[in-house]
């Protein structure tokens, strides 16, 4: 391979890998591929997954279309136009997407700038110009705050979750009813909502649920064999697999059992007939429930029962933080059964009730003597 003088008496090997009688027809697509192929192997090499990977790559991608230029003379004003232009608009992007896509561009120009790869050299060689780092402190958005979505988005009150429930229920009802087919995967839907709400679920905990993940609690045994749940797809961090915990059932939560004995007892039989599998929310067609059906599910759902159109499914797991820390529950215990890495985490999550605040306040007044 060739090799190249950066400039600090070392030899550093091209970062291309050319057979000697390939002729490139491109070189600018060529050398381009080959930087993310590149940057995709780095990545791979730090454990991220491969569907990040992919992510990132196909932002990186539709950037320099955006630019109409190639990395290596992409510039500073390049993603100043490009954010000025994704926020405005009739669908702006939020504030979390942009810096997300801000760090994408950060992180690939740390690459392509890292002499240890040769890139400046190849690009400086082959085009006479090379790439520079084009995300500063000045033009891209700091992160100041813990949570950045939108306000809009919280828990469910009580009585918010009983209309939601009902109208799960009634569905299942309705179908029934008409003598319709469909009455199996209304129970699996209502079922599933039931279950992501009362065990603090994230949406793909709950859709790579197996029927041995329902386990038995020794410390609970009227629950039996619902007593917990083994969580196998738990959100990891950066650079990680899923993450695996436990979460425990509570009492406040004991009507939950009833329904989860109804659906792997009888409605998963019938809806799964001879195929062998230990899938517990499957489909008609022998797969598992995306999360896409489950966005468009609860949505239908929510609309039925007259609640706020910018609540989703992860409301019912903000419901789950905010139910716990009401009703006493520590912290730490809370953040256990979430799987939060951080407390922090688990605060953004709570919503309390005027209700609840106004007991706390009282019992503040009675510790003072009513002042």
């Amino acid at each position: 391979m060739d090799r190249v003088d950066l400039g600090y008496g070392l030899g550093v090997e091209s970062p291309l890998r050319l057979a000697g009688n390939v002729v490139v027809l491109d070189e600018e697509k060529f050398v381009f591929e080959a930087m993310l192929d590149g940057w995709a192997d780095q990545q791979a090499s730090r454990g991220l997954q491969a569907i990040t990977i992919e992510r990132r790559r196909q932002f990186i991608q539709r950037f320099t279309d955006y630019c109409a230029a190639y990395p290596w003379r992409w510039e500073p004003r390049d993603l100043e136009d490009y954010t000025s232009r994704a926020r405005s608009g009739p669908a702006p992007l939020s504030r979390s997407t942009l810096r997300s896509y801000q760090l994408t561009v950060r992180w690939f120009c740390d690459f392509i700038t890292d002499p240890r790869y040769g890139w400046q050299a190849e690009c400086v060689t082959r085009f006479d110009s090379g790439p520079q780092q084009i995300c500063h402190e000045w033009n891209t958005f700091s992160h100041l705050l813990d949570y950045e979505g939108s306000p809009a988005r919280r828990a469910l009150t009580f009585d918010e979750l009983e209309r939601f429930f009902d109208a799960a229920d009634a569905r299942v009802e309705t179908i029934v009813r008409a003598g319709k087919k469909g009455a199996l995967s209304a129970l699996r839907d209502a079922q599933m909502f039931k279950t992501i709400y009362a065990f603090g679920l994230r949406r793909s905990e709950c859709i790579w649920l197996d029927v041995p993940d329902l386990r038995s609690n020794p410390a609970a045994t009227r629950f039996g064999s619902f007593g917990a749940l083994y969580v196998r797809h738990g959100k990891g961090t950066r650079g990680t697999g899923p993450k695996r915990r436990t979460v425990l059932t509570l009492p406040e939560f004991y009507w939950v059992i009833e329904g989860l004995a109804q659906w792997v007892d009888r409605g998963r039989s019938r809806m799964i007939g001879d195929w062998e599998t230990s899938v517990l929310w499957p489909t008609e067609r022998r797969t598992r429930v995306s999360p896409r059906y489950l966005n468009v599910r609860f949505a239908e759902l929510r609309d039925e029962a007259g609640l706020p159109g910018e609540l989703t499914p992860h409301a019912l797991r903000h419901s789950y933080v905010t139910n716990l820390i009401e009703w006493g529950y520590s912290e730490k215990f809370v953040q256990d059964q979430v799987g939060h890495a951080y407390a922090s985490t688990t605060a953004i999550y709570t919503s309390v009730g005027d209700d609840f605040k106004n007991r706390v306040l009282a019992e503040a007044l009675r510790r003072n003597g009513g002042l």
